[in-house]
């Protein structure tokens, strides 16, 4: 067996087990549960909280991907931490904010990111030879693609299954230029998750000493959201 695909048969049979330990919890059908009255749809009843993954023997890539995909199916909602310095109308001030484990597979795993009725952003995640790659799908409202999507990066390094970090890639900065976003051709992005406990998304750019930063409390999963702008409605999403 050629051994680089020995993390992705690792990484496949991690998801199974804890998808399967999630019982309920992504069901479509999950309802109120007969013995303790808790919704398992939401994650309230704490027999529904996902258990860390096995990270044993896998590459930090995979850990950390699978550390995500053992709240799939859930729900969560985050507040900024930092954000310096902070744009004049800021969209994400103010507004409630909601990340979506959606879909997951051994491969990808995509996370809507809900801003207030804004339903436009999907991160998505997925696993190449050499690490991770993360792109921002971006939608409007009737589906079309915005002019400024499928942005992001691959990792630069090995990382580590807490954290992980993507510089900007070149499809991107060309995006950026052509848009007149000159600024964001420096940007780094990275994520960090703790299973049960925190997640975290990080934009950052030595253009203007930028950091964003929103912190997601994996402890309280909340009430899905709608179904994201362009893409199939799945069981379980939120109504709109």
């Amino acid at each position: 067996m050629n051994i680089k695909y020995v993390p992705m048969l690792l990484l496949a049979a991690t998801l199974a087990a804890t998808l399967a330990a999630c019982g309920n919890a992504s069901s479509p059908t999950a309802g109120p549960d007969p013995a303790t009255g808790a919704d398992a749809a939401t994650g309230a009843d704490a027999a529904h909280t996902p258990a860390p993954p096995a990270e044993s023997g896998a590459e930090p890539a995979d850990a950390f991907l699978a550390r995500i995909a053992s709240h799939c199916g859930q729900a969560f909602e985050g507040q900024i931490i930092a954000n310096r310095p902070q744009p004049d109308n800021d969209p994400f001030v103010g507004q409630r904010l909601v990340m979506h484990v959606r879909e997951c597979s051994a491969e990808e795993v995509r996370v809507p990111f809900h801003v207030g009725d804004d339903h436009s952003r999907t991160w998505i995640l997925t696993r190449t030879d050499e690490g991770l790659r993360l792109k921002h799908d971006h939608r409007h409202e009737d589906g079309s693609d915005d002019d400024v999507t499928m942005y992001g990066g691959d990792t630069d390094a090995a990382g580590t299954p807490q954290r992980q970090s993507f510089p900007v890639d070149g499809f991107s900065i060309e995006m950026f230029l052509r848009e007149g976003l000159t600024p964001s051709v420096s940007n780094v992005w990275a994520m960090e998750i703790e299973p049960g406990e925190r997640f975290l998304y990080e934009l950052s750019r030595t253009a203007e000493d930028r950091l964003f930063q929103v912190e997601f409390d994996l402890t309280t999963p909340v009430e899905r959201p709608p179904t994201p702008w362009g893409h199939p409605p799945l069981p379980g999403d939120g109504e709109p």
